[in-house]
């Protein structure tokens, strides 16, 4: 069961609003301005989404844009495909992205490949939103990350964002583009809270949320706010860290997050899901490539444990990075700091 939600606010920009609210303002934003944007999922429209993010979207645009499905993520994914391609713009939503391996067919054979496919001359300009990641006690069928399943499909865009103003902006850009965006919300942000800022940069430009000089913490999502409690904990001692938000996987931004680790030497990545053959396994990879003159010490990986997520709140905390876990490895990495 998911906890009850607010009621839909009014949103500003310069407000302070929960992650959820800056979502649905992205939603509501688009769908006033373009017609053919539709909402379709489970519970999108009376329930108003098990996050409560679609809450008072079906009121405002009636049942023929705010579509309430059958319990079929393959029938979901399907339906906006194919109002994608002739002419919608359809944003799905999938309650837990653990769902999403039962149209796997529908979003790598047929979303991720239609513009190919057809030789340019048809696109799927849809969003696959959906929630991920621990936090909540769900158990391993509803608490998974698999960004690492999507960056690995061609064709396919994925968005993380970890802040209420990159929901917002994300979220409409990702409604604006050409290709399907898989877009990932992190259920542990839906209550977070932040100030929606006027501007935001766009999908496929990464961000530096703190300044250092020491290393350098490749995040994204949830990881970021651990992050950078993990940092204010470092700098206590002296150790300045640069937290580097990936804010997109595709495009990923490597010539930010390369200029990072050269100018600081040290790279720590920092992800929730499997570290087997998981999104920081390519990322490592990618650094390597590209700083391998200008690194220090070796690339280090701080993921989610290879197991499946444990619904026992202590174990499922464990099974993946906490910002003392973070502070940790990155004292294992400056060991030999001159």
């Amino acid at each position: 069961m998911t906890s009850p939600v607010p009621e839909p606010q009014s949103v500003a920009f310069g407000q302070e609003i929960e992650y959820r609210a800056a979502l649905r303002e992205a939603i509501r934003q688009e769908m006033r301005a373009d017609p053919r944007v539709i909402l379709i999922g489970e519970e999108v429209g009376r329930y108003g989404g098990a996050y409560g993010v679609s809450k008072g979207l079906l009121e405002e645009f009636g049942e023929a844009r705010v579509l309430d499905t059958p319990i079929s993520e393959a029938a979901i994914v399907g339906t906006a495909i194919g109002a994608a391609m002739t002419g919608l713009r359809p944003i799905a939503e999938l309650m837990y992205v653990d769902f999403a391996y039962l149209a796997m067919d529908q979003i790598a054979n047929q979303a991720a490949k239609i513009r190919y496919m057809f030789g340019g001359q048809i696109g799927v300009p849809m969003v696959l939103r959906a929630t991920m990641g621990t936090g909540r006690s769900s158990g391993a069928q509803h608490s998974q990350s698999l960004e690492a399943l999507f960056w690995h499909t061609p064709g396919l865009r994925v968005a993380l964002p970890a802040t209420v103003s990159d929901a917002y902006f994300l979220l409409r850009q990702a409604i604006h583009s050409p290709d399907p965006v898989v877009f990932l919300e992190h259920k542990a942000l839906y209550a977070s809270k932040g100030v929606l800022q006027d501007q935001a940069p766009p999908m496929g430009v990464a961000v530096s949320r703190r300044p250092g000089q020491h290393l350098t913490l490749v995040t994204y999502s949830r990881q970021l706010h651990h992050c950078l409690q993990a940092a204010d904990e470092l700098a206590a001692e002296g150790i300045e860290a640069e937290v580097l938000d990936l804010r997109t996987l595709n495009p990923l931004d490597l010539e930010t997050l390369a200029q990072s680790v050269r100018r600081t030497g040290r790279a720590l990545i920092v992800t929730e899901d499997t570290l087997t053959a998981g999104a920081s396994a390519e990322l490592s990879a990618l650094i390597q490539e590209a700083c391998f003159d200008y690194l220090e010490e070796p690339i280090l990986r701080l993921s989610g444990e290879d197991i499946p997520i444990p619904v026992s709140p202590p174990l499922e905390a464990g099974s993946v990075p906490s910002p003392d876990r973070i502070a940790r490895a990155a004292r294992r990495l400056l060991r030999r700091r001159g």
